[in-house]
């Protein structure tokens, strides 16, 4: 009887068994091409996260001592640079925190502020249309204050809050501390 099964098995046909070998043949190259894409992907985030950790940190705003020129919980993007000019927005470390403030004063500049807020920059009135208001904020330095060599004086946009260069415990930065130039907004888009 056994034979008698054997022979009543039918073979398939020359068409089923080049369907089945297309099957097998396009589900290997599936997982092929799946696993180069995802491949790409990889490498494509780790570069990513690469430029963005050494040439381009990504920021988040947290308080309002830079307001109205940034609010809270915007997202920015920062570049590292060599060269850091008066009026620029610049992220800086200190103390393990990221502080966003304003450069005012460049190395060997003289900072003088009146009591309404207004800065002065080696004796020439320092025009700050991106402050909503003027204020002399706490100072804990004395004015004029001369800019040491190799440093930055910072101050934030909302002066009656902000903690920078007028505070002793930051006072004016080296160019170390600076993380990157803010060099746009990523979020929100439109505001």
């Amino acid at each position: 009887m056994s034979e008698k099964n054997n022979l009543n098995v039918s073979m398939p046909s020359v068409e089923q068994v080049e369907t089945e070998l297309k099957r097998i043949d396009y589900r290997r190259k599936y997982k092929k091409v799946m696993l180069s894409t995802l491949s790409v992907l990889v490498v494509v985030a780790a570069v990513a996260v690469l430029i963005c950790t050494l040439f381009m940190p990504v920021v988040q705003v947290s308080g309002d001592s830079m307001e109205p020129s940034l609010s809270d919980g915007e997202i920015l993007l920062t570049i590292k640079s060599k060269k850091v000019e008066r009026g620029d927005l610049c992220c800086i470390s200190w103390q393990n925190k990221l502080l966003l403030k304003r450069v005012i004063g460049l190395p060997g500049d003289t900072i003088d502020m009146d009591d309404e807020g207004n800065v002065y920059v080696n004796g020439a009135f320092l025009d700050e249309p991106y402050l909503s208001e003027k204020s002399s904020g706490v100072s804990e330095i004395e004015f004029p204050f001369e800019v040491p060599e190799e440093r930055y004086f910072i101050l934030g946009d909302k002066r009656d809050l902000s903690v920078d260069s007028r505070n002793a415990s930051i006072g004016c930065v080296e160019h170390e501390q600076i993380v990157g130039q803010v060099l746009f907004r990523v979020w929100p888009l439109f505001d």
